[in-house]
């Protein structure tokens, strides 16, 4: 960052102009934003969206539950369900299956579902999550990839606030340069027509 560097505007020296005075000010509270204010930010986001998440995590972990699926034989003509994350991982280590499960309610299911390549095959079994009513879910969030991904939340937006302090920082500068340069302007207009002549202005 090189907002630091109006910083040594603030020595005492004749060249020193008010536009130098406020960069510098500028400058440190930009640097005091971003190594504070910033991480400050990122932590409460990742704290906010942690109690979130884990909320979440606990509700699902209720709603959802494990239950045993007994595979009765291939089901070629099914695409793995779009609800099984492992399914992306490709066709060559997951098998679409006929099964059979019980749901947490007691009633029996049968589908197709997707199994690891070795346990399609009849008589296997498998772990599936499913919902009150017995229909296949996605297994429940745990506390742990919850927490993760409140701290990529709190990194993301420490990361956003960090820039977004550094780009009113370079916004403010360039007014200032700007008005620098119209005062130099109007100053090169007045001194201009006289600019080389003996004896101009003395």
């Amino acid at each position: 960052m090189r907002a630091v560097v109006g910083l040594w505007r603030w020595r005492h020296n004749p060249l020193r102009r008010a536009t130098d005075l406020t960069e510098a000010w500028v400058a440190l509270a930009a640097l005091l934003l971003m190594c504070l204010a910033a991480p400050a930010v990122g932590w409460i986001c990742g704290a906010l969206t942690n109690t979130s998440l884990q909320e979440s995590a606990r509700h699902e972990q209720r709603q959802r539950h494990p239950v045993t699926a007994h595979v009765l034989g291939r089901d070629e003509g099914s695409r793995p369900a779009a609800h099984d994350p492992e399914a992306a991982t490709g066709n060559q280590i997951r098998r679409a299956v006929l099964a059979r499960w019980t749901a947490p309610d007691g009633t029996a299911h049968t589908g197709a579902l997707t199994a690891a390549r070795h346990n399609a095959d009849p008589g296997d079994t498998f772990r599936i999550f499913t919902d009150g009513r017995g229909r296949p879910v996605d297994p429940p969030m745990t506390a742990e990839t919850a927490r993760e991904q409140a701290v990529i939340a709190g990194i993301g937006t420490m990361l956003l606030a960090a820039g977004a302090v550094e780009g009113v920082r370079r916004i403010v500068v360039w007014r200032l340069v700007r008005q620098r340069y119209a005062r130099l302007d109007r100053a090169w207009a007045q001194a201009g027509p006289d600019w080389g002549r003996t004896g101009a202005g003395s």
